[in-house]
């Protein structure tokens, strides 16, 4: 079981995989090919690490994860989600989690919020579930579903998400 762009985030029982982080068991570049055989993985997770990559690396780390997962191995992956920002953009966009946890109680106006969405942390692209569903398909998974936070039928995969904003999670299932 692969957690990827671990951050600050340890999962006991987990490679925990992670350029910079200190809690990392393996320091890798993710946008490099993952260190593991073809077909060798059964799960794969990651919270808030996707958005941090362009389209172009992001597609080349989903095919990455589809070719290490074994059949019937799964990716979910959990983020941030455009159509929820942009919902908040317009109603009650103070009462956000993310606002207080990161100490974002200076931002003033809903165009403040949403730019600092767009463009602080070194995020690159902002998904909705159309396109993450969109390229989760383009890199070969067939199956792909939308989950709730903390829900799984997978008992390794419940309870992962340390991240009210975590609205857009979705499990792809290797065929």
């Amino acid at each position: 079981m692969l957690h990827v762009g671990c951050g600050s985030v340890h999962l006991d029982g987990w490679i925990n995989i992670d350029l910079e982080s200190p809690v990392a068991d393996v320091k890798h570049d993710l946008r490099q090919p993952l260190p593991y055989p073809d077909g060798s993985v059964d799960l794969i997770y990651n919270e808030h690490f996707i958005e941090h990559l362009n389209i172009p690396d992001g597609l080349i780390f989903m095919r990455e994860c589809h070719r290490v997962l074994k059949s019937g191995g799964i990716l979910r992956l959990a983020t941030l989600d455009l159509s929820h920002v942009a919902f908040r953009y317009f109603f009650r966009w103070k009462d956000q989690d993310w606002i207080t946890r990161y100490n974002c109680d200076w931002l003033q106006t809903p165009a403040e919020m949403i730019n600092l969405v767009f463009r602080a942390w070194e995020h690159k692209f902002i998904y909705d579930a159309q396109e993450l569903n969109r390229r989760l398909r383009e890199a070969g998974f067939t199956m792909v579903k939308r989950k709730k936070l903390n829900k799984s039928k997978h008992v390794q995969l419940r309870g992962r998400e340390t991240r009210k904003d975590s609205k857009l999670i979705m499990e792809a299932t290797k065929s």
